[in-house]
């Protein structure tokens, strides 16, 4: 590695940086208008659609958003009908997603928008962020490509061509070089087409300028890439070593009534998969016993005792913060007509009942494991 001298931010927001600023927009939007992603939101200056695809491009990579913004918007073509929608329609639309909590927001804030705005998404870069979910880059991004305005969208993939660029070599990870790295995007937005400016960042960051071996042969901007010319492309940006994932273990309760129907729970209204519905139980603390804690969990959600009985199926799944094992027993209930202590709701339900309710993918993944536990009773419900 050479041993040249190497900006930091600091020097970088100190400096004139127009020249660097008319060359980079320049050389970026032609790149882009030659070499952009199609994707369905870049297909409408619709400010409602732009804000569903940027609300769902939230921690979702670009693939897995698509059939869902396709199915989302066909189901809630506009925001007076999403508005309007029962709770439980939005998160069945959303399922499989991940991060509920989005779709709450979104329904939240479609409410907002009709009641207070007319039905218009906000135009303004304070207001919107009054929105449930709008925080600075997604106000930014919807404000910049729906409504034309000048304002910056730093995500992961812009926050790493920042770093690169000016050979940032501080941790990016805390909020004092978070609001740094907002200073220097914005004042190297161009006031003609800032959003597609912001979108070719996205797309640079996406397809060339990547996390590991990025494409700097293919780069419109390598030319301005103080990394590539300290060849540290490979080094930066500098995160801070992330803490272990912590392992945890829970437990569900697959109980049948005289008719063969499953008994589900909604959870409740906050919290960890807010208001989906899944099989009754929950986690197991360290050095519990499996069974003792299944009917503890039971009991304190439903009021019913139950007895634990055979292992039928085990799931694993992660989630942003910690991964899980989740066993599922098939369980008989002892005592007790259930009630909704620990939880919103609860139903005894047909397989065709299920399949009508919004489950978290971990809750899914259980009930088809191994051709679905629900195949000997399948004649129950015929």
């Amino acid at each position: 590695m050479r041993c040249l001298r190497v900006w930091d931010i600091q020097t970088v927001m100190m400096k004139d940086i127009d020249k660097v600023k008319r060359s980079l927009g320049r050389r970026l939007l032609a790149w882009y208008r030659r070499n952009q992603r199609s994707l369905p939101w870049r297909k409408t200056d619709d400010p409602y659609r732009i804000w569903i695809s940027e609300i769902m491009l939230q921690q979702t990579q670009v693939d897995t958003v698509i059939p869902y913004y396709h199915r989302f918007l066909k189901t809630f073509p506009t925001v007076a009908l999403l508005a309007c929608a029962p709770l439980q329609n939005v998160l069945k639309a959303w399922e499989n997603l991940g991060y509920y909590s989005r779709a709450k927001n979104i329904h939240a804030a479609a409410r907002m928008v009709v009641e207070k705005f007319g039905g218009r998404i906000p135009d303004n870069l304070e207001v919107i962020q009054t929105l449930p979910g709008v925080g600075q880059y997604t106000a930014g991004a919807i404000l910049s490509i729906a409504y034309g305005q000048a304002l910056p969208a730093v995500d992961g993939n812009v926050c790493r061509i920042l770093c690169r660029l000016f050979a940032v070599r501080q941790p990016v990870d805390n909020a004092q070089m978070q609001k740094q790295l907002q200073k220097l995007a914005a004042s190297l937005i161009p006031v003609k087409h800032p959003g597609d400016f912001n979108q070719a960042l996205m797309d640079l960051g996406a397809t060339i300028c990547k996390t590991k071996n990025p494409g700097c042969s293919r780069c419109p901007v390598a030319c301005h890439c103080q990394a590539r010319l300290h060849d540290l492309q490979n080094i930066l940006p500098i995160t801070r070593k992330a803490p272990a994932i912590p392992h945890r273990q829970a437990a569900a309760a697959v109980i049948h009534n005289s008719k063969g129907m499953l008994l589900v729970v909604q959870r409740p209204a906050s919290g960890l998969l807010a208001s989906l519905w899944k099989l009754p139980g929950g986690f197991i603390q360290e050095g519990e016993n499996v069974e003792n804690s299944l009917r503890h969990s039971v009991k304190e959600e439903l009021g019913i005792s139950i007895w634990p009985g055979k292992h039928l199926a085990s799931v694993n799944h992660t989630y942003t913060h910690f991964r899980i094992t989740l066993q599922a027993y098939e369980c008989r209930l002892l005592k007790g007509t259930p009630k909704p202590l620990g939880c919103q709701n609860w139903h005894w339900v047909s397989p065709s009942d299920l399949k009508k309710l919004p489950l978290s993918k971990i809750d899914r993944m259980l009930l088809v494991h191994h051709n679905n536990f629900f195949k000997d009773r399948l004649h129950v419900w015929k």
